[in-house]
């Protein structure tokens, strides 16, 4: 009997002893894992110290290349869409403003119509600042914005054609497009000013639409109240600093077709020199207050906090 006993006072201290072993594993489990939790305090200062974390980053496709990019049909909608679009926009800004019917309440309420009716296909980029705007941010390739870009310049270009087909259906001659010689009368930086700034003010206002673009009529809201903004701020402009109020075009594609580049002059470096001045104060600055409008929307947005 004395050994029955001791044999189970062994067993119990075995049991004993096996206790306190998981007892400690579960110690060691806790410890290890404990340090994977963070408490508030470092989320917040780690958050602080990435906030501008990924700022730079792509945020396309990364299949989206020159190799794969040309084999989606739905590549070549977008860019159809695009020169619709940019056709549509431009005939507005020829009838409207060109034409000296300035009613801004037209204006955005057409620039809504387009915006919807396109922005399925493409995006409604449907202006070479927003291009520019997007690829500088990463948020479409460089491909195809450049692709997007040359669409936008031949939807012009129709819309163009149709306008000017019009004046000439009617026995008149081809219509005159207010000079261009702004630049010779009013000076290189004045105009220059005008065109970056509207830049700016329409890709921000596209920067924010972008949160929007669930709803389609927000979206388009958002960006014909930024477009109309600038075309206000450009008739102010125009008519404190300007000789004429509406040497301003806010779109690189159409100012091709508005006769911007000098064609006679003493000498052929004269004439360069007036191409280039011209392509950079309509087309080149409009783009890069593209640029600056879109990094100005994100960084706010990253400042905020906003996801």
């Amino acid at each position: 009997m004395a050994t029955k006993k001791s044999k189970t006072s062994n067993k119990s201290s075995k049991a004993k002893t096996t206790k306190p072993k998981t007892a400690t594993k579960t110690a060691a489990k806790t410890e290890l894992e404990a340090p994977k939790t963070k408490t508030v305090e470092e989320k917040t200062t780690t958050e602080k110290k990435g906030i501008f974390k990924d700022f730079f980053s792509r945020k396309y496709e990364e299949k989206e290349s020159i190799l794969t990019i040309f084999k989606e049909p739905r590549f070549y909608g977008a860019l159809l869409g695009e020169a619709i679009g940019t056709m549509f926009l431009t005939l507005l800004f020829f009838s409207l403003f060109l034409m000296g019917i300035a009613n801004v309440a037209t204006y955005g309420f057409a620039i809504i119509a387009i915006l919807i009716a396109v922005y399925a296909f493409s995006g409604a980029c449907l202006n070479p600042i927003i291009a520019v705007g997007l690829m500088s941010t990463r948020r479409i390739s460089v491909i195809r914005g450049i692709m997007y870009i040359i669409a936008e310049v031949v939807g012009a270009w129709f819309a163009w054609l149709i306008f000017n087909g019009f004046h000439l259906a009617g026995g008149e001659t081809a219509y005159d497009i207010p000079a261009m010689s702004a630049i010779a009368e009013n000076g290189f930086w004045p105009i220059a000013m005008v065109e970056l700034l509207g830049g700016v003010i329409i890709a921000f206002f596209f920067s924010r639409a972008l949160k929007y673009r669930r709803s389609a009529l927000t979206f388009g809201a958002v960006i014909a109240g930024g477009m109309a903004l600038a075309v206000v701020t450009g008739y102010v402009a125009s008519a404190a600093f300007l000789s004429a109020n509406n040497n301003f075009i806010f779109n690189p594609a159409s100012a091709l077709m508005l006769q911007i580049f000098p064609t006679a002059g003493e000498s052929f470096g004269e004439i360069l020199g007036g191409i280039c001045q011209a392509l950079s104060a309509y087309a080149i600055i409009p783009m890069v207050g593209g640029v600056v409008g879109f990094y100005l929307s994100d960084f706010t947005s990253r400042l905020s906090g906003e996801e």
